[in-house]
Protein backbone atom coordinates (compact mmCIF):
# COMPACT_ATOMS: atom_id res chain seq x y z
CA UNK A 1 0.00 0.00 0.00
CA UNK A 2 1.13 3.54 -0.73
CA UNK A 3 0.85 5.99 2.12
CA UNK A 4 0.79 9.77 2.03
CA UNK A 5 4.38 11.09 1.87
CA UNK A 6 4.09 12.79 5.26
CA UNK A 7 3.55 9.46 7.02
CA UNK A 8 7.07 8.27 6.23
CA UNK A 9 8.58 11.41 7.77
CA UNK A 10 6.66 11.33 11.06
CA UNK A 11 8.75 9.76 13.84
CA UNK A 12 6.87 7.55 16.31
CA UNK A 13 5.94 9.03 19.68
CA UNK A 14 8.15 7.80 22.52
CA UNK A 15 6.15 7.45 25.76
CA UNK A 16 7.58 7.14 29.24
CA UNK A 17 8.61 3.58 29.95
CA UNK A 18 6.73 1.09 32.07
CA UNK A 19 8.55 -1.63 33.99
CA UNK A 20 6.79 -4.20 36.12
CA UNK A 21 7.36 -3.46 39.79
CA UNK A 22 9.20 -0.18 39.16
CA UNK A 23 8.24 3.25 40.44
CA UNK A 24 7.09 5.20 37.38
CA UNK A 25 8.34 8.78 37.36
CA UNK A 26 8.55 9.00 33.56
CA UNK A 27 5.19 10.42 32.43
CA UNK A 28 4.25 13.24 34.81
CA UNK A 29 1.24 11.43 36.27
CA UNK A 30 -0.24 12.29 39.66
CA UNK A 31 1.56 10.06 42.21
CA UNK A 32 -1.53 10.13 44.44
CA UNK A 33 -3.62 8.44 41.77
CA UNK A 34 -6.98 9.72 40.54
CA UNK A 35 -9.40 12.07 42.22
CA UNK A 36 -11.53 10.05 44.69
CA UNK A 37 -14.67 11.88 43.59
CA UNK A 38 -13.87 10.92 39.99
CA UNK A 39 -13.45 7.29 41.00
CA UNK A 40 -16.79 7.29 42.79
CA UNK A 41 -18.47 8.82 39.74
CA UNK A 42 -16.94 6.16 37.51
CA UNK A 43 -18.53 3.42 39.57
CA UNK A 44 -21.91 5.06 39.13
CA UNK A 45 -21.72 5.41 35.34
CA UNK A 46 -20.94 1.79 34.47
CA UNK A 47 -24.59 0.89 33.94
CA UNK A 48 -24.85 3.48 31.17
CA UNK A 49 -21.92 2.49 28.99
CA UNK A 50 -24.20 0.85 26.43
CA UNK A 51 -25.36 4.37 25.52
CA UNK A 52 -23.44 6.93 23.48
CA UNK A 53 -21.96 9.81 25.48
CA UNK A 54 -23.06 13.42 25.08
CA UNK A 55 -21.37 14.43 21.85
CA UNK A 56 -21.50 18.11 22.87
CA UNK A 57 -19.98 17.38 26.31
CA UNK A 58 -22.54 19.87 27.58
CA UNK A 59 -22.37 19.33 31.34
CA UNK A 60 -18.57 19.40 31.41
CA UNK A 61 -18.40 22.45 29.15
CA UNK A 62 -20.81 24.31 31.42
CA UNK A 63 -18.76 23.45 34.48
CA UNK A 64 -15.52 24.45 32.81
CA UNK A 65 -17.03 27.71 31.60
CA UNK A 66 -18.13 28.53 35.14
CA UNK A 67 -14.65 27.68 36.41
CA UNK A 68 -12.88 29.91 33.89
CA UNK A 69 -15.37 32.75 33.71
CA UNK A 70 -16.31 32.30 30.06
CA UNK A 71 -19.26 30.91 28.11
CA UNK A 72 -19.73 27.22 27.25
CA UNK A 73 -19.46 28.16 23.57
CA UNK A 74 -15.83 29.12 24.29
CA UNK A 75 -15.00 25.56 25.41
CA UNK A 76 -14.25 22.52 23.26
CA UNK A 77 -13.62 19.17 24.96
CA UNK A 78 -11.40 16.52 23.42
CA UNK A 79 -9.84 13.10 23.85
CA UNK A 80 -7.02 14.57 25.91
CA UNK A 81 -5.60 17.97 25.06
CA UNK A 82 -3.65 16.13 22.34
CA UNK A 83 -6.85 15.97 20.33
CA UNK A 84 -7.35 19.71 20.71
CA UNK A 85 -3.87 20.27 19.26
CA UNK A 86 -4.71 18.03 16.32
CA UNK A 87 -8.02 19.79 15.78
CA UNK A 88 -6.19 23.12 15.57
CA UNK A 89 -4.08 21.81 12.71
CA UNK A 90 -7.08 20.15 11.04
CA UNK A 91 -9.13 23.34 11.16
CA UNK A 92 -6.55 25.99 10.34
CA UNK A 93 -3.55 24.51 8.53
CA UNK A 94 -3.56 24.03 4.75
CA UNK A 95 -0.95 21.85 3.00
CA UNK A 96 2.31 23.72 2.58
CA UNK A 97 1.51 26.35 5.20
CA UNK A 98 3.72 26.91 8.21
CA UNK A 99 3.73 26.44 11.95
CA UNK A 100 6.24 27.64 14.53
CA UNK A 101 7.38 26.27 17.87
CA UNK A 102 10.48 25.79 20.02
CA UNK A 103 13.02 23.12 19.24
CA UNK A 104 13.13 21.57 22.73
CA UNK A 105 9.49 20.99 23.51
CA UNK A 106 6.59 18.55 23.18
CA UNK A 107 6.82 16.59 19.93
CA UNK A 108 3.08 16.57 19.25
CA UNK A 109 3.21 20.07 17.77
CA UNK A 110 5.44 18.82 14.99
CA UNK A 111 3.37 15.66 14.62
CA UNK A 112 0.06 17.44 13.99
CA UNK A 113 1.74 19.92 11.64
CA UNK A 114 3.30 17.19 9.51
CA UNK A 115 0.14 15.11 9.60
CA UNK A 116 -1.67 17.87 7.73
CA UNK A 117 1.25 18.49 5.35
CA UNK A 118 2.42 21.66 7.04
CA UNK A 119 5.96 22.98 7.50
CA UNK A 120 7.39 23.43 10.99
CA UNK A 121 10.00 26.05 11.89
CA UNK A 122 11.85 26.07 15.20
CA UNK A 123 13.47 28.57 17.53
CA UNK A 124 15.75 27.24 20.26
CA UNK A 125 14.88 27.80 23.89
CA UNK A 126 16.60 30.68 25.66
CA UNK A 127 17.84 29.61 29.09
CA UNK A 128 15.32 26.80 28.93
CA UNK A 129 12.39 29.14 28.20
CA UNK A 130 10.40 29.74 25.02
CA UNK A 131 12.15 32.63 23.26
CA UNK A 132 9.10 34.64 22.25
CA UNK A 133 11.10 37.24 20.31
CA UNK A 134 12.83 34.55 18.26
CA UNK A 135 9.52 32.82 17.61
CA UNK A 136 7.87 36.06 16.53
CA UNK A 137 10.69 36.63 14.05
CA UNK A 138 9.84 33.32 12.35
CA UNK A 139 6.19 34.23 11.80
CA UNK A 140 5.36 35.36 8.26
CA UNK A 141 2.40 35.45 5.91
CA UNK A 142 2.35 31.66 5.57
CA UNK A 143 2.32 30.99 9.33
CA UNK A 144 -1.04 29.67 10.45
CA UNK A 145 -0.12 28.16 13.84
CA UNK A 146 2.24 29.01 16.68
CA UNK A 147 2.57 26.34 19.36
CA UNK A 148 3.69 27.42 22.82
CA UNK A 149 4.10 25.20 25.87
CA UNK A 150 3.80 27.00 29.18
CA UNK A 151 5.14 25.63 31.49
CA UNK A 152 7.33 23.97 28.93
CA UNK A 153 7.63 20.22 28.64
CA UNK A 154 10.34 19.07 29.35
CA UNK A 155 12.09 21.98 31.09
CA UNK A 156 9.25 23.10 33.38
CA UNK A 157 10.11 26.75 32.70
CA UNK A 158 7.62 29.50 31.90
CA UNK A 159 7.16 32.94 30.38
CA UNK A 160 5.13 35.57 32.19
CA UNK A 161 1.91 37.43 31.47
CA UNK A 162 3.42 40.69 30.21
CA UNK A 163 5.78 38.89 27.81
CA UNK A 164 2.92 36.76 26.51
CA UNK A 165 0.65 39.73 25.90
CA UNK A 166 3.44 41.56 24.10
CA UNK A 167 3.92 38.50 21.90
CA UNK A 168 0.21 38.28 21.10
CA UNK A 169 0.20 41.93 20.06
CA UNK A 170 2.81 41.07 17.40
CA UNK A 171 0.86 38.16 15.92
CA UNK A 172 -1.07 38.54 12.64
CA UNK A 173 -4.83 38.10 13.11
CA UNK A 174 -4.84 35.02 10.82
CA UNK A 175 -2.19 33.22 12.88
CA UNK A 176 -3.63 31.03 15.63
CA UNK A 177 -1.52 31.00 18.78
CA UNK A 178 -1.94 27.73 20.68
CA UNK A 179 -0.81 27.93 24.31
CA UNK A 180 -0.52 24.39 25.66
CA UNK A 181 -1.01 24.72 29.42
CA UNK A 182 -1.12 21.04 30.37
CA UNK A 183 0.94 21.82 33.49
CA UNK A 184 -0.44 25.27 34.33
CA UNK A 185 -2.37 23.91 37.31
CA UNK A 186 0.96 23.44 39.11
CA UNK A 187 2.32 26.93 38.35
CA UNK A 188 2.55 29.23 41.36
CA UNK A 189 4.57 32.12 39.94
CA UNK A 190 2.89 35.47 40.54
CA UNK A 191 3.25 36.50 36.90
CA UNK A 192 2.16 33.26 35.28
CA UNK A 193 -0.17 34.26 32.43
CA UNK A 194 -3.88 34.67 33.01
CA UNK A 195 -4.42 33.18 29.59
CA UNK A 196 -8.21 32.99 29.78
CA UNK A 197 -8.40 36.75 30.17
CA UNK A 198 -6.16 37.07 27.11
CA UNK A 199 -8.53 34.89 25.07
CA UNK A 200 -11.15 37.59 25.54
CA UNK A 201 -8.77 40.22 24.14
CA UNK A 202 -7.12 38.14 21.41
CA UNK A 203 -9.53 36.07 19.28
CA UNK A 204 -6.60 34.24 17.66
CA UNK A 205 -5.56 32.59 20.95
CA UNK A 206 -6.38 28.99 21.90
CA UNK A 207 -5.50 27.75 25.39
CA UNK A 208 -5.43 24.01 26.07
CA UNK A 209 -5.73 22.25 29.42
CA UNK A 210 -5.93 18.62 30.55
CA UNK A 211 -7.36 16.39 33.27
CA UNK A 212 -4.42 13.98 32.88
CA UNK A 213 -2.01 15.62 35.32
CA UNK A 214 -3.44 17.31 38.41
CA UNK A 215 -6.70 15.33 38.44
CA UNK A 216 -5.01 11.97 37.78
CA UNK A 217 -7.17 10.98 34.81
CA UNK A 218 -4.44 10.28 32.26
CA UNK A 219 -5.87 6.85 31.41
CA UNK A 220 -9.29 8.28 30.54
CA UNK A 221 -8.02 10.89 28.04
CA UNK A 222 -9.95 14.10 28.50
CA UNK A 223 -8.75 17.64 27.86
CA UNK A 224 -10.18 20.90 26.59
CA UNK A 225 -9.52 24.14 24.79
CA UNK A 226 -10.61 27.68 25.60
CA UNK A 227 -10.98 30.05 22.66
CA UNK A 228 -13.10 32.66 20.96
CA UNK A 229 -16.41 31.26 19.70
CA UNK A 230 -15.27 31.31 16.07
CA UNK A 231 -12.18 29.23 16.88
CA UNK A 232 -14.05 26.83 19.17
CA UNK A 233 -16.70 26.28 16.48
CA UNK A 234 -14.04 25.48 13.90
CA UNK A 235 -12.41 22.94 16.20
CA UNK A 236 -15.77 21.31 16.93
CA UNK A 237 -16.45 20.90 13.22
CA UNK A 238 -13.13 19.09 12.74
CA UNK A 239 -13.75 16.72 15.63
CA UNK A 240 -14.92 13.14 15.15
CA UNK A 241 -18.21 12.18 16.77
CA UNK A 242 -18.18 10.91 20.37
CA UNK A 243 -14.40 11.23 20.71
CA UNK A 244 -14.72 11.66 24.49
CA UNK A 245 -16.24 8.60 26.14
CA UNK A 246 -18.88 8.48 28.88
CA UNK A 247 -16.56 7.44 31.75
CA UNK A 248 -14.12 10.22 30.86
CA UNK A 249 -16.84 12.87 30.81
CA UNK A 250 -18.32 11.57 34.07
CA UNK A 251 -14.99 11.43 35.89
CA UNK A 252 -13.82 14.84 34.67
CA UNK A 253 -17.05 16.50 35.74
CA UNK A 254 -16.73 15.02 39.24
CA UNK A 255 -13.01 15.78 39.50
CA UNK A 256 -13.66 19.50 39.09
CA UNK A 257 -15.42 19.45 42.46
CA UNK A 258 -12.69 17.53 44.30
CA UNK A 259 -11.12 20.58 45.90
CA UNK A 260 -9.41 18.66 48.71
CA UNK A 261 -7.68 16.33 46.26
CA UNK A 262 -6.48 19.31 44.25
CA UNK A 263 -5.22 21.13 47.35
CA UNK A 264 -3.30 18.15 48.70
CA UNK A 265 -1.88 17.24 45.29
CA UNK A 266 -0.56 20.75 44.78
CA UNK A 267 0.94 20.82 48.27
CA UNK A 268 2.64 17.47 47.72
CA UNK A 269 4.05 18.67 44.41
CA UNK A 270 5.35 21.96 45.81
CA UNK A 271 7.11 20.22 48.69
CA UNK A 272 8.62 17.57 46.43
CA UNK A 273 9.83 20.17 43.96
CA UNK A 274 11.81 22.00 46.63
CA UNK A 275 13.23 18.77 48.08
CA UNK A 276 14.35 17.33 44.75
CA UNK A 277 16.00 20.58 43.69
CA UNK A 278 17.91 20.57 46.98
CA UNK A 279 19.05 16.99 46.37
CA UNK A 280 20.21 17.81 42.86
CA UNK A 281 22.25 20.70 44.26
CA UNK A 282 23.74 18.36 46.87
CA UNK A 283 24.80 16.00 44.08
CA UNK A 284 26.30 18.84 42.08
CA UNK A 285 23.70 18.62 39.31
CA UNK A 286 22.01 21.57 37.67
CA UNK A 287 18.27 21.71 37.07
CA UNK A 288 15.78 24.18 35.73
CA UNK A 289 13.47 25.96 38.13
CA UNK A 290 10.18 24.22 37.44
CA UNK A 291 6.59 25.44 37.47
CA UNK A 292 5.29 21.97 36.65
CA UNK A 293 5.02 18.55 38.30
CA UNK A 294 8.39 17.42 36.99
CA UNK A 295 11.99 18.62 36.98
CA UNK A 296 14.54 18.62 34.16
CA UNK A 297 17.96 17.76 35.58
CA UNK A 298 21.30 17.86 33.75
CA UNK A 299 23.14 14.64 34.61
CA UNK A 300 26.17 15.66 32.47
CA UNK A 301 26.33 12.29 30.71
CA UNK A 302 24.33 10.18 28.27
CA UNK A 303 20.74 10.34 29.52
CA UNK A 304 19.78 7.03 27.91
CA UNK A 305 22.52 5.24 29.80
CA UNK A 306 21.48 6.95 33.03
CA UNK A 307 17.85 6.02 32.41
CA UNK A 308 18.84 2.38 32.00
CA UNK A 309 20.91 2.34 35.20
CA UNK A 310 18.16 4.00 37.21
CA UNK A 311 15.49 1.72 35.77
CA UNK A 312 17.54 -1.36 36.64
CA UNK A 313 17.36 -0.18 40.26
CA UNK A 314 13.58 0.18 40.20
CA UNK A 315 12.60 3.67 38.99
CA UNK A 316 11.67 4.80 35.48
CA UNK A 317 12.42 8.35 34.34
CA UNK A 318 12.47 10.06 30.94
CA UNK A 319 15.72 10.57 28.99
CA UNK A 320 15.51 13.74 26.92
CA UNK A 321 17.53 12.94 23.82
CA UNK A 322 14.33 13.02 21.73
CA UNK A 323 13.70 16.55 23.03
CA UNK A 324 17.15 17.73 22.00
CA UNK A 325 18.61 17.54 25.52
CA UNK A 326 20.80 14.41 25.37
CA UNK A 327 22.37 14.84 28.82
CA UNK A 328 19.19 15.60 30.74
CA UNK A 329 16.52 13.56 32.48
CA UNK A 330 12.95 14.54 33.24
CA UNK A 331 11.67 13.15 36.53
CA UNK A 332 8.09 13.37 37.75
CA UNK A 333 7.75 14.74 41.27
CA UNK A 334 6.41 11.82 43.28
CA UNK A 335 5.55 11.10 46.88
CA UNK A 336 8.30 11.60 49.48
CA UNK A 337 8.98 7.85 49.40
CA UNK A 338 9.16 7.78 45.61
CA UNK A 339 11.39 10.84 45.49
CA UNK A 340 13.75 9.33 48.06
CA UNK A 341 13.92 6.06 46.12
CA UNK A 342 14.69 7.90 42.92
CA UNK A 343 17.50 9.96 44.44
CA UNK A 344 19.05 6.82 45.91
CA UNK A 345 19.00 5.17 42.47
CA UNK A 346 20.34 8.32 40.82
CA UNK A 347 23.19 8.62 43.32
CA UNK A 348 24.25 5.00 42.73
CA UNK A 349 24.04 5.43 38.97
CA UNK A 350 26.20 8.54 39.10
CA UNK A 351 28.81 6.65 41.12
CA UNK A 352 29.28 3.94 38.50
Amino acid sequence: MRTRPCISTIPPYIPGKLKAGAIKLASNENPRGASPLAMQALEGCVAGVHLYPDNDCGSLREALAARHGCAPRNIVVGNGSDEILQLAAAAFLNPGEAAVTARETFSNYTFVTRLFDGRMSYAPLKNGVFDLDALAALVDGDTRLVFLCNPNNPTGTYFGHAAFEKFLERMPPDTLVVSDEAYADFADADDFPDSVSLVKAYPNLLVTRTFSKLYGLAGLRVGYGIAAEEVADALAKAKISFSVNLPALTAARAALEDHEFVRSSLALNAEGRVWLCGEFARLGLGCYSSQANFICVDVRRDSRDMERKIMERGVTVRPLESFGLPQSLRVTIGTPEQNTAFVACLEKALAE
